[in-house]
């Protein structure tokens, strides 16, 4: 592929300079030349033929004539019977033609919008009875506008063979080549495109993704054979020198990317004119069009400028994959003087030669930007390594931590249960084996001993209630109040006191050692308070789950608070045990109240399940 483009490219460059012609092909460079009387015109005028010099524009002689010129070509045939190929450079814009006043080719449409077959040659093999021996005529009708370099080019008659390699060649370099640059170019921006939109915040490949995209738009005025989707030539025209524009606009600011650099007032005054130039087409066509050259010629000066200071900003900081890139730019921008000659009319040739090397100049610029995206992609790599490492010695030093936090809530909660248990043998056990002592030094000596039995009694009871709540880490609420109720039946039975007892719902219910402990001791001291100071018939005892609640209830029909009792209740229950039973409805979370009537004492408490 190399060696093809650098066999069409000195070929091209041969024969825009002078090429003489292989002996067995004349290369007609003398015509005579009309213009027509309209756009509809099926015949050329028989006055007013001038002589040419081929190749042809005819703004030089008829300046701003945009319509139908004709061309004639006159050459003497030796031998009529043999095979004739026959070569056409360049027809702009559409074109008729005839061999003999035979038609043998006509462009789809010789009149606005006009077919676009500027952009290739023209090849026939012609033979008797078309062909003459001795003089032919060759009549060429060209339909053209002034503003985009009407005319018509050489004609070379003679070997068939010869004549279709350089037919092959040409069309090549004009055509296929074209077309290469812009599937190339279309690829590539669409390859980037989406890299920009997987990681938006790297613009770079977004402009360069613009960029690509109008410069595959304006290419395709090389490939277009009709005006299609727009109606008009000048609108066609006008549409492919703003997407000219927009592509200078996203090139420069691709370049500001590429170096780190972001310009935003400048950015934003050259993508207000690429909007402008873009908007405007539908609006002025016919002026955008025909004066392209205002716009056009600046945007130009531009882009070298902006190629330029890139040269330099890359020599100078001599990076590699800069120097790279100022490779790719500096290629098309020394080959595309030739271009700019000839789109000047300052240098007479059909060929464009920027799609030469351009393929070579857009897959550079690719491998640059892949260059980019694989350091970015190692540059992440390395900070995904050092995440994971950083994330592995936070997760273990967090894990050290969580250890040490769980020893250290085991090692309180381990304390706050010795301590609990300390407090209830204390508040318990404690307390009624110092009231014991006390008070059997104060009583006679004949009640000492069955009083020891007594209060020994209550200390077991008081050392089992602790020891039932305690001992196992899971039990059901309604297992550890069996031995309780035991306890209180046989008591309360000692004193001639009914209980009926009422228990719904605590199968299966847990609320821990500790919440256990404190509920079944408020509940021993209200019985034991009944059994102490009532003077009650009957006690009823209620425990029941009510919805995400626990409610206690303890009703007797002893004396209330109109009794005459030397030693109210009130006063004996609002000392050490009432308190006792407060602290631990309060500990419990739970609302707590006693309410004394004349017909009995009710004591109730609604804890939460939940702690």
């Amino acid at each position: 592929m190399m060696i093809r483009l650098l066999c069409a490219l000195l070929l091209a460059l041969l024969a825009n300079v002078a090429c003489a012609a292989e002996p067995a092909v004349v290369t007609i460079e003398q015509a005579q030349t009309v213009r027509s009387s309209g756009w509809d015109a099926t015949q050329p005028p028989a006055a007013g033929w001038v002589p040419v010099k081929l190749m042809d524009e005819w703004n030089s002689r008829w300046p701003g004539y945009s319509g139908v010129v004709w061309y004639r070509i006159r050459w003497n045939q030796m031998d009529g019977s043999a095979p004739v190929g026959l070569l056409l450079d360049y027809t702009c814009m559409a074109a008729e033609v005839r061999l003999n006043g035979s038609v043998i080719d006509r462009d789809y449409s010789l009149v606005e919008p006009l077919s676009r077959k500027w952009h290739v040659p023209r090849y026939y093999l012609v033979q008797a009875p078309l062909l003459r021996q001795g003089q032919n005529e060759l009549l060429v009708r060209v339909s053209g506008m002034s503003a985009y370099q009407p005319g018509f080019g050489t004609v070379s008659v003679g070997d068939p063979a010869t004549l279709q390699a350089s037919f092959n060649e040409a069309v090549f370099i004009r055509r296929d080549l074209q077309i290469l640059d812009f599937a190339i170019g279309i690829v590539m921006a669409s390859l980037f495109g989406l890299f920009w939109l997987l990681r938006r915040q790297d613009t770079t490949y977004g402009w360069y993704a613009i960029s690509g995209l109008f410069g595959g738009l304006y290419g395709s005025n090389y490939i277009a054979d009709s005006t299609w989707p727009f109606p008009t030539t000048n609108m066609w025209q006008s549409f492919i020198a703003a997407c000219f524009v927009a592509m200078v606009v996203a090139h420069a600011i691709f370049l500001l990317r590429y170096c780190d650099r972001r310009w935003p007032r400048i950015e934003r005054a050259l993508l207000l004119i690429a909007t402008l130039a873009l908007v405007l087409v539908p609006i002025i066509p016919d002026w955008m069009g025909p004066q392209r050259n205002t716009y056009l010629l600046p945007a130009i000066v531009f882009v070298y400028a902006a190629n330029l200071a890139f040269i330099a900003y890359a020599l100078r900081h001599r990076r590699s994959d800069y120097l790279v890139l100022a490779a790719c730019v500096s290629v098309p921008l020394v080959m595309s003087f030739h271009d700019l000659a000839v789109y000047l009319c300052w240098m007479k040739a059909s060929t464009y030669l920027g799609a030469l090397l351009s393929p070579l100049t857009v897959l550079g610029m690719g491998f640059v930007l892949a260059y980019r995206f694989a350091n970015t992609m190692k540059r992440v790599e390395g900070f995904n390594a050092e995440l994971t490492h950083e994330v592995h010695a936070a997760t273990s030093q967090l894990g050290e931590t969580l250890n040490q936090q769980h020893a250290l809530e085991l090692a309180h909660s381990r304390a706050g249960e010795r301590l609990q248990l300390v407090r209830d043998l204390h508040d318990g056990f404690g307390g009624t084996l110092v009231g014991t002592i006390a008070e059997l030094k104060q009583a006679p000596e004949d009640m000492a001993k069955s009083r020891i039995v007594d209060i020994l009694s209550e200390m077991r009871d008081d050392l089992r209630l602790v020891i039932d709540s305690t001992a196992r880490e899971h039990a059901d609420l309604a297992e550890l109040i069996v031995p309780l109720r035991h306890r209180a039946s046989r008591l309360l039975e000692a004193a001639d006191i009914e209980d009926h007892w009422s228990i719904q719902g605590l199968e299966g219910v847990d609320i821990g050692s500790v919440r256990s402990l404190d509920l079944l001791r408020l509940l021993q001291e209200a019985l034991t308070n009944v059994f102490k100071h009532s003077r009650a018939r009957r006690v009823d005892v209620t425990l029941e789950i009510s919805g995400s609640n626990l409610r206690l209830q303890v009703r007797d029909d002893g004396v209330g608070m109109a009794s005459a009792d030397p030693e109210p209740r009130a006063s004996r229950e609002g000392g050490a045990g009432m308190a006792s039973m407060r602290l631990r409805a309060q500990r419990l979370k739970a609302t707590f109240d006693v309410n004394r009537r004349e017909d009995g004492t009710v004591v109730n408490l609604l804890m939460p399940l939940m702690a």
